[in-house]
């Protein structure tokens, strides 16, 4: 299903975004903005929540090794050095004290506000939040199961399954 395989987000209004099409839509400066909103926002919070992230590297750090995974997964080529594995290691060794429902929360209510906030960077589609929430939903999904917290948190409404 190439709608479904190509890097490309269709021009259907009634075709979904695939999380791996976003670059294609916006290309790297909202991605990077969106990013950068929410580091800000993680950088300016509670010192609990703020003190993990702090002690991996400052708020550029974080929005340039964040964005870089973004743009990766979402389709603008490779910029994310590591991949899964660096990934993986960040959380269980750098972030571990945050990988339960209560970083969980926090997280999402971050992501959530800087979503929000962000809406002038992601156009007039409306495919691209239900997008960017798909995308943030299933890496979420994956770290509940990783680090064994209930999943309990949304980021709003997501792409409908992919049915044949």
């Amino acid at each position: 299903m190439e709608q479904i395989t190509s890097l490309q987000a269709s021009q259907d209004p009634q075709m979904p975004i695939q999380f791996w099409q976003l670059f294609s839509v916006l290309g790297p400066e909202p991605i990077v903005g969106i990013v950068a909103d929410f580091y800000q926002r993680v950088f300016d919070d509670e010192p609990w929540f703020t003190s993990v992230f702090a002690r991996v590297g400052n708020l550029n750090h974080h929005i340039s090794t964040q964005a870089s995974m973004w743009l990766d997964v979402m389709g603008g080529g490779p910029y994310y050095h590591g991949a899964e594995f660096r990934l993986n290691f960040h959380h269980t060794h750098n972030a571990h004290s945050l990988m339960n429902e209560e970083g969980a929360r926090r997280w999402v209510t971050l992501m959530v506000a800087s979503l929000e906030a962000s809406k002038p960077l992601m156009g007039d589609d409306p495919r691209v939040r239900a997008s960017l929430n798909t995308f943030l939903a299933h890496f979420f999904a994956k770290y509940a199961r990783d680090f064994q917290f209930e999943n309990r948190e949304t980021f709003g409404p997501i792409n409908p399954p992919v049915l044949q």
